[in-house]
């Protein structure tokens, strides 16, 4: 019974360091499958979307966010 109030205590409290490194695990997976449409803007919008992330993630996980800054500067 402790361990279902427990659970339910934890889903109000903001996610946990796993919760923040699965999502920005699922986020890298989607910048990088990601079917590029045709035309340059397009592509300068997907570079900024995933240098929006790298930011976002680098108090997190430097390591990441230097990931996601490399793969938005491949052409």
């Amino acid at each position: 019974m402790s361990s279902f109030v427990m659970s339910s205590a934890r889903t109000n409290a903001a996610p946990s360091y796993g919760q923040n490194v699965l999502r920005a695990f699922r986020e890298l997976i989607a910048a990088l499958v990601t079917v590029p449409s045709s035309g340059q803007s397009s592509t300068v919008r997907n570079q900024l979307a995933i240098l929006r992330a790298a930011r976002q993630y680098e108090a997190l996980s430097p390591n990441l966010a230097a990931e996601l800054r490399s793969v938005a500067c491949r052409d």
